[in-house]
């Protein structure tokens, strides 16, 4: 396509049905490489399905998904991320009966690092993480935002990580550990260059967060910009007030 080449991540005019139920209609999305990009709706938009298209949960009904130049639809998840795609979901998913050192070092040693090189990793993000102390302890053990915050620097293990989609990170989490997953966020990408997606219902937190956002209504992309200029839009206004 053209221009391709400019962005990080293409999504081009898919579709995904379940169905009788159209959950995204003809939806593109075009992210560049070290853009934090936030995507917001109303609930039932579609942003969810959209993740999990992007990320191999679910197979496109129409369209086609390119990252780095390489389609990527119809690619099993776990070679999506071998690619450098990683995500997190609402509802944290880590390894409840295995330590927090063993759950940060599990994307690691499947990708074929040395049992050294992922330790001395896994304690390094732990360290910057605040969750040092407790890597002995089992996942379990841990809170609920603790735990969306260890699935989140796992994802950084993954040595080829270039896009981080986050489902809701700051859901439910208390605002010490909100603080840490944003220092997260913007250290990776200040310093590593890692394009972020983020999907989140905390309208001032995206928009000191994200350089552009996309809003999503009913399965259609209706609106792309700065907060401003989206929360300025009529189609964005008449989505949130139900018209």
């Amino acid at each position: 396509m053209d221009g391709q080449g400019k962005y990080l991540l293409n999504v081009e005019n898919i579709a995904k049905d379940f169905g009788g139920l159209r959950a995204v209609n003809h939806a593109s999305l075009h992210v560049k490489e070290g853009e934090i990009r936030g995507l917001i709706g109303p609930n039932a938009s579609g942003k969810t399905t959209i993740i999990n298209l992007i990320t191999g949960i679910y197979t496109v009904t129409e369209g086609a998904i390119y990252f780095s130049g390489n389609r990527i639809d119809g690619l099993q998840p776990d070679v999506i991320a071998s690619m450098g795609i990683m995500r997190t979901f609402q509802i944290s998913r880590v390894f409840r009966d295995m330590t927090v050192l063993d759950n940060m070092m599990v994307p690691a040693l499947s990708q074929g690092q040395t049992m050294l090189e992922a330790k001395t990793r896994a304690e390094e993000l732990l360290e910057f993480a605040l969750l040092a102390a407790l890597k002995d302890e089992p996942a379990k053990s841990l809170s609920g935002g603790q735990n969306m915050l260890l699935q989140i620097v796992r994802g950084f293990m993954n040595k080829y990580l270039r896009l981080y989609v986050m489902d809701e990170p700051f859901a439910g989490v208390h605002q010490s550990i909100k603080g840490i997953i944003l220092k997260a966020i913007k250290t990776m990408n200040r310093e590593k260059g890692i394009t972020f997606m983020i999907i989140s219902h905390e309208m001032t937190t995206i928009s000191n967060l994200c350089h552009q956002i996309s809003v999503l209504h009913k399965g259609e992309l209706i609106s792309e910009g700065t907060m401003e200029e989206v929360a300025n839009d009529p189609l964005v206004i008449d989505a949130y007030l139900g018209g």
